[in-house]
């Protein structure tokens, strides 16, 4: 089949947790087949995800994503071909101060700080007796040699500090964010998680957000369009700048309002049948199977 010649300016921006993915955490074959297809006749794809690298690139492997890929909430660029972390954000030494200050006695149980040590990235958490939503996740990360257990807090918020995530009720983790969120110059997200009841409460340093490096990746790849496409809280901001926003049919409300176009969900391949009709609208299909 010819290339139908859609605008290859345009960068095409999808989340992976709820909107790519699927609720079992992987993405269907046809997704992964639809994508490398369409980006090898030259539609720019690429993802933003609140996931690490690591955990993102597990995923999404089998897919050829050849322009950066945004992670821990616009934190990290990276390299999916060369499987390299590219452009990290980071705490000051000031923020990271009093970061440690507001959530001593808080975090302990419920959190851990994402660092890098000499270019090595580690997840850090307090010994002790740990909260339902964090014990799972360190379970979950079980042999993970990211993982870094440690005593104090003087460890805790050691290395290049990057990220800070707390996973608890929402009931619980509200005031926190209220405390810590309105009284920094660093961005926030609280967002229920997508495969379970606790919430999340991720810091990033100032300007870490999706939305900023979309216009980054914009800039240097010398698009003029962007679609997006979403389903929870994070993706708010880059629905703010995109020129069409997708939110797929299982987003919340509060994305579907922001939304120009609601497509089908998750488990159903929203997003590659979106891209898929974007290179091949039924009209050109319909003019090109009849000259066949």
């Amino acid at each position: 089949m010819p290339k139908c010649g859609m605008n290859n300016k345009t960068l095409y921006v999808t989340d992976l947790d709820g909107t790519l993915m699927r609720y079992d955490k992987t993405v269907s074959d046809y997704t992964i087949d639809t994508l490398n297809s369409l980006i090898d006749q030259g539609m720019l794809i690429t993802y933003a995800t609140a996931r690490s690298f690591h955990s993102a690139w597990e995923i999404t492997k089998e897919i050829h994503f050849s322009v950066p890929v945004i992670t821990r909430n616009g934190t990290v660029l990276a390299d999916q071909i060369q499987k390299k972390e590219t452009d990290i954000l980071s705490f000051s030494d000031c923020d990271v101060k009093r970061l440690r200050q507001m959530l001593s006695g808080i975090i302990e149980p419920m959190g851990f700080v994402t660092a890098y040590f000499d270019g090595h990235m580690s997840k850090s958490y307090r010994q002790g007796e740990l909260n339902i939503g964090l014990r799972k996740y360190v379970d979950e990360h079980s042999g993970d040699k990211r993982m870094r257990l440690v005593s104090d807090d003087t460890d805790l918020f050691a290395g290049t500090v990057t990220y800070v995530t707390l996973i608890a009720a929402k009931e619980e983790l509200q005031p926190v964010y209220e405390k810590v969120c309105h009284a920094g110059n660093w961005e926030c997200v609280f967002q229920k998680d997508t495969y379970g009841e606790e919430y999340w409460l991720e810091i990033c340093p100032y300007g870490a957000t999706k939305a900023q490096a979309i216009l980054k990746c914009k800039q240097s790849l010398g698009c003029d369009r962007i679609v997006v496409f979403g389903d929870s809280t994070n993706d708010l901001s880059m629905f703010a700048i995109a020129d069409e926003a997708c939110a797929v049919a299982n987003a919340i409300d509060e994305v579907k309002r922001k939304a120009t176009h609601i497509i089908a969900g998750n488990e159903d391949d929203g997003v590659a049948k979106f891209l898929m009709n974007q290179w091949f609208p039924p009209s050109f299909l319909m003019s090109w199977f009849s000259s066949v």
